[in-house]
């Protein structure tokens, strides 16, 4: 069984930037060594011959064709703007305030 040693749970604390208190330190180098101990057990599981993947699941794509198709004109794509000025929007400035 894989066990994780107090100092470990204090440097992967320090790593992630928590403060832990002694009781949370036990309970997590515990609770880290079962995991160990788990990957432990999958890495006995023969998996010679069998192909990487991402999902065990088929995958299929739910969205639909990517095909081009006529867009807004200038005229509409301006039509609901509260301001224009040849053909732009205008819009506020946020720089050099």
């Amino acid at each position: 069984m894989a066990h994780i040693s107090q100092n470990e749970v204090e440097h992967v604390a320090k790593l992630a930037r928590l403060e832990l208190t002694e009781t949370e330190k036990t309970l997590f180098g515990e609770q880290l060594s079962q995991i160990l101990t788990f990957v432990e057990q999958l890495q006995e599981v023969p998996t010679e011959g069998i192909p990487p993947t991402a999902s065990v699941v088929e995958q299929e794509s739910v969205l639909r064709e990517d095909v081009p198709r006529e867009g807004l004109s200038r005229e509409q794509a301006l039509s609901n703007a509260p301001e224009t000025s040849e053909g732009f929007f205008v819009v506020p400035k946020i720089l050099g305030k």
